[in-house]
């Protein structure tokens, strides 16, 4: 391993023992080196990294801290890796959306509470057969957040919106080709509602695979013509 791997690996550990914990201290840079065997420079390079992933925060003046750790401020790094997907990855994101948002809308539809629920009528409401893609799409994204919102699972939460980014521009394009793709969309948004609403995972679970399995077949389909 690099001498800046081993540097991290070692904080790494310090901190899934417990010997520092969300929002500790890290000791004086010298001290640290000294006692984990590192040079002040390789120390220097692994807190670096760590805190360009959120793990460690270095506050100027003040010295370097463990985050919090929260699942959305971890997976921020993962949503930045995601950005630099290619058009021909975007199957592959989709067959993740299929497996994981079915699951958020089964797990909505036990916790999501009926003011959030709300929220998502009042999404659709201003949207009917004229709403132009991008509207439309853009609805679509904050309808699936707030839907993995109320599964009351940040970590669901945070995936679903990390791999929601890159597969907008296949929906838009599904949106400006597909016949009737809008009031197709917007009836599977409310068949999902409905589901939730009325406390039925599995039905909820049912109609949110159906509505990311249609992008997904579209876009094999477009992709193999």
């Amino acid at each position: 391993m690099a001498v800046t791997d081993v540097a991290i690996e070692k904080i790494k550990q310090m901190i899934v023992s417990g010997e520092l914990s969300p929002g500790d201290r890290l000791p004086r840079e010298a001290d640290l080196a000294e006692r984990l065997g590192l040079s002040r420079s390789s120390l220097r390079e692994a807190v670096r990294a760590l805190s360009l992933i959120h793990v460690l925060d270095v506050r100027q003046g003040d010295g370097t801290y463990v985050t919090s750790l929260s699942p959305n401020l971890l997976l921020d790094a993962m949503a930045f890796v995601v950005d630099f997907h290619r058009d021909d990855t975007v199957l592959h994101f989709l067959e993740v959306r299929r497996i994981i948002e079915p699951a958020a809308a089964a797990m909505a539809a036990v916790q999501m509470t009926d003011d959030a629920i709300q929220k998502l009528e009042q999404i659709m409401a201003p949207l009917g057969p004229d709403t132009g893609v991008e509207e439309l799409v853009t609805s679509d994204l904050e309808f699936h957040r707030l839907i993995a919102e109320g599964s009351g699972n940040p970590v669901l939460c945070s995936l679903v919106e990390s791999l929601s980014g890159p597969t907008h521009r296949a929906r838009v394009w599904r949106g400006l080709t597909q016949e009737a793709a809008v009031a197709r969309t917007l009836a599977e948004h409310r068949a999902i509602v409905e589901a939730i609403r009325a406390r039925q995972p599995d039905v909820a679970r049912s109609w949110a695979t159906v509505h990311v399995a249609g992008v997904e077949q579209w876009l094999r389909e477009a992709l193999t013509a």
